[in-house]
């Protein structure tokens, strides 16, 4: 089925508008402006010690970057997919919002399961009003990539956060293959495009390990005549070329001689639908792992969790610095492999990271600061360029936030040193200016549980866009946070 059917089709269904249910993305906007979508749910929360240590079993939310790509992969194939575990969070729920306003019908059963009728790859429609991304840098990209090979125009729009994230880097390569952009100044948000139809196969080697990059690229490649290929030389999570093939598209990974990856997929695809389990996941999963290694009488199980080579960079780390962390039942699902993991609190000491490792663990370095503040002696960690283009710059915030509850720690351009107290507990303090950025949240709150004074952090929504019930979670393992 090519492209006409596949757009008569996808005219039908928004004919029919089926009920979404989804929080509004502009949740975001309105803490911009300095007001609350929920007028009685504070802004600022204090966390402190955990009362009697950390115990229990937990399941942390789905796997974000899977779960926003089994919406897109199903949206691009033809019939319905069936996705268990999606993470529903606000960022996910931005790429759902914008998937069903160019014509694909997504809906979630009263089982928590998600049901996704695609309109082929090359189908999606004109949307009619700009796609509101929020806080997420993922959907962004990856959805900049799908489109680039359509023959639509799209506006993205997001939250102040957001906006001040270059998108140059995914621009630079659509652009080669035909797609045109306008963009506000700086490469960033509000931003235009028009895709190419048909777009330009082409080569591309990464110049900075980035997933969403590379996704992106291949997106495009999937209504593309001819095969486009991307070069990574440094391996980064692979869910997109394990989620691909699985859903039909023809993709081949090789390695050259200097043992770059080469991921080749062949244009004009038609994907099958398919039914999805989403693992946890392990970024998510980082938060309170390293709250059980460093709460003292720690004892936690962490059920579920993602645990491909290419995400499972904190937990190397960790378990370098000392930590007591076990896979437990380890098995497959949808074709990723999963395991449960034994997390007992720790003596951690001090570190330091190889930058070849960065990519495992990038959206982890934050907690992993607070794991270093609680450890015997100094950590030193390099090769974190990437962290200064996040939702903030984690370098700088991070390091403001530990000098203000007690940590010395050493601002490099690439990184921090930190020196730790030995297993001592932190003095505490605050309030920890988020600046919107989740990780930065919910890694003080981390840091709060093992505090003399508790930590105080100005604003715990955005944690809404990853962690759904983050708060809640740590209550199940004994943190004892006030409502």
């Amino acid at each position: 089925m090519r492209s006409d059917a596949r757009l008569a089709i996808a005219m039908r269904r928004c004919q029919k508008p089926e009920r979404f249910l989804y929080k509004k993305v502009d949740y975001f906007m309105s803490f911009v402006a300095g007001s609350s979508p929920d007028q009685h749910q504070e802004q600022s929360k204090t966390f402190r010690a955990a009362p009697k240590g950390l115990s229990g079993r937990v399941a942390v939310p789905g796997d974000k970057s899977i779960s926003h790509r089994s919406l897109m992969f199903s949206a691009l194939a033809v019939g319905e997919s069936r996705v268990e575990g999606l993470l529903e969070g606000e960022d996910v729920l931005a790429t759902a919002a914008a998937l069903r306003a160019m014509g694909a019908r997504i809906e979630r059963d009263d089982k928590g399961v998600w049901h996704i009728e695609g309109v082929g790859v090359g189908g999606l429609l004109q949307p009619q009003q700009a796609l509101e991304m929020g806080n997420s840098g993922t959907s962004t990209r990856l959805l900049m990539g799908l489109l680039a090979s359509h023959d639509l125009t799209a506006t993205f729009t997001g939250d102040a956060s957001l906006s001040k994230r270059p998108m140059g880097r995914v621009t630079e390569p659509l652009s080669r293959m035909g797609a045109e952009f306008m963009a506000s100044p700086g490469g960033r948000l509000p931003l235009t495009m028009r895709g190419a139809v048909p777009a330009v196969p082409i080569e591309y080697r990464l110049p900075v390990a980035s997933a969403q990059v590379k996704s992106a690229i291949l997106l495009a490649g999937l209504n593309t005549p001819g095969i486009t290929r991307v070069i990574e030389p440094e391996a980064t999570r692979d869910h997109s070329e394990r989620m691909l093939r699985g859903f039909g598209a023809d993709l081949t990974v090789e390695k050259d001689s200097a043992g770059a990856r080469i991921i080749s997929v062949r244009g004009e695809a038609e994907l099958r639908p398919q039914n999805i389990i989403v693992p946890g996941d392990p970024s998510s999963a980082a938060f309170p792992m390293v709250a059980a290694l460093i709460v003292p009488g720690s004892d936690v199980v962490i059920t579920g969790i993602g645990i491909n080579d290419t995400r499972i960079g904190i937990v190397k780390l960790l378990r370098a610095m000392g930590g007591d962390i076990e896979m437990l039942n380890i098995r497959d699902a949808g074709g990723e492999p999963v395991a449960d993991l034994h997390v007992r609190h720790s003596q951690l000491h001090g570190v330091e990271n190889d930058p070849a490792d960065v990519p495992s663990m990038v959206d982890e370095f934050p907690v992993a600061f607070i794991a270093a503040a609680m450890a015997k002696g100094r950590s030193v960690f390099r090769g974190l360029e990437e962290l200064r283009v996040k939702e903030s710059d984690r370098i700088s915030v991070m390091a403001q936030g530990l000098r203000l509850i007690g940590v010395q720690v050493e601002e490099t351009e690439d990184g921090l040193i930190i020196d730790g107290t030995g297993g001592e507990a932190l003095p505490g303090g605050g309030p920890i200016t988020t600046h919107l950025d989740h990780r930065i949240a919910m890694s003080f709150a981390v840091a709060g549980l093992a505090s003399k004074n508790g930590v105080t952090i100005d604003d715990m929504r955005p944690v809404e866009t990853s962690f759904p019930g983050f708060v809640g979670l740590l209550n199940q393992i004994g943190a004892g946070v006030g409502a």
